[in-house]
């Protein structure tokens, strides 16, 4: 009979992740952290940039690499079906990050709004400007990321001449569809 089980249990391996992927692997905290990166970036670069197009365009870019990044660094450990509650968690959590993050520099009054300075006064708007210029970017880039998601694994399983699986994953598909249509 064959042993499935090792006689000793020291010669189990456990591997731990390394901390960047650790950290990846919360919504959690990768929400949290995105938010207050993005804000104090924020902070940085209107306070201390010049006021040409250009520097505003790049500093622009650079923020919008520092969100969709961060946001695809996490959904990239899960499977696009669990893309439908962590795209919309994570983006609530950086908006709550950077509203804590936004508390913190009106308290030091350094929150740039306007041509001066937030005061408490105008933290209920910039909550609402987050909803505009955060939540809906980021619901966007996730549909657009999870349809290249597709189209490339489409596109790898074709290169690898393996048209079963394609077929077994439609057929999978309509079975689903056909169960949950059958139950409802």
């Amino acid at each position: 009979m064959a042993s499935y089980f090792p006689k000793h249990t020291v010669s189990w391996k456990v591997e731990e992740p390394p901390a960047f992927r650790k950290l990846t692997l919360s919504v959690v905290e990768m929400g949290l952290l995105t938010g207050i990166v993005v804000r104090l970036y924020r902070a940085l670069v209107l306070t201390h940039g010049s006021n040409s197009w250009i520097y505003f365009g790049l500093t622009a870019a650079l923020g919008a690499v520092i969100l969709f990044g961060m946001s695809t660094a996490h959904l990239a450990n899960f499977t696009i079906r669990h893309w439908i509650w962590r795209a919309p968690l994570f983006a609530a959590l950086e908006i709550a990050g950077e509203l804590l993050a936004s508390l913190g520099l009106i308290a030091l009054h350094r929150e740039p709004w306007g041509t001066g300075r937030a005061a408490f006064a105008d933290w209920p708007l910039m909550a609402g400007d987050l909803l505009v210029w955060r939540a809906v970017p980021l619901a966007v880039f996730t549909l657009i990321l999870a349809g290249v998601v597709q189209i490339v694994r489409y596109l790898l399983l074709r290169h690898e001449h393996r048209d079963h699986t394609i077929e077994a994953i439609h057929d999978e598909h309509e079975r689903q569809v056909a169960a949950h249509e059958g139950g409802a």
